[in-house]
């Protein structure tokens, strides 16, 4: 029995694909998100129907999940969410809003986030203030044209929508974001991909990776 969205399966895991617009987990009644529609994957395959989610995307973000199968993956995976071990890559379209940026230009992002749970909002901070959190990523110009770019991104540290708050606090906003990149980046579905993950995996150990393209019709701008 296959299900559209599953990059790999194993007895420990699936790798997931999911589409921009889809929650990973909600507690919204009724609403289908990734973590029930593989449950009743596993259920219609008589499969103990036990799933965790090992990272986590925004609901309008789109791109690689992963997601373990039983307990004892999901604590060996949950182990290496935060070692060299596990990577986590994204690409992004962004909006270039004072400067041109140049194919095979790279840098880095280092900043202090701090989030406020009622508004579901992130912002930069001074490290000086409490509660704000180290953020950095790593960035590649990948192809621009005038006022746009794609980028490569390499998440160094898994902070609350790090990505868009970054990018746009360096007048990068991600375009089709409207809650962090403004006019410039709206009318537009968010151009935010989880592109390729690699992680070790939990039973043989060995390097897993795995890698999508998006399907945002965004990215076919550049």
């Amino acid at each position: 029995m296959a299900m559209e969205g599953i990059v790999y399966e194993d007895e420990q895991l699936i790798v997931f694909h999911k589409p921009g617009g889809l929650a990973a987990q909600t507690r919204r009644f009724g609403q289908e998100d990734v973590v029930s529609r593989l449950k009743n994957y596993r259920a219609q395959k008589r499969e103990e129907p036990y799933l965790a989610l090992i990272n986590r995307l925004d609901q309008p973000v789109e791109g690689l999940l992963l997601a373990a199968k039983t307990k004892r993956a999901a604590a060996a995976l949950s182990d290496g969410l935060n070692s060299p071990d596990m990577e986590k890559y994204y690409r992004a379209v962004v909006v270039a809003q004072d400067r041109p940026l140049i194919p095979g230009e790279t840098g880095d992002l280092t900043d202090y986030l701090l989030r406020d749970g009622r508004t579901n909002y992130s912002r930069v901070a001074e490290a000086s203030v409490k509660g704000a959190k180290q953020a950095i990523l790593h960035y590649q110009v990948l192809r621009a044209r005038p006022g746009m770019a794609e980028l490569w991104i390499l998440l160094k540290t898994g902070r609350h929508h790090q990505i868009r708050v970054q990018l746009a606090h360096a007048n990068m906003p991600i375009l089709g974001d409207c809650k962090y990149g403004g006019t410039a980046a709206q009318g537009r579905q968010l151009a935010l991909c989880s592109s390729k993950i690699i992680f070790m995996h939990p039973q043989t150990k060995q390097k897993m990776v795995f890698e999508t393209k998006p399907k945002n019709p965004a990215f076919q701008l550049l």
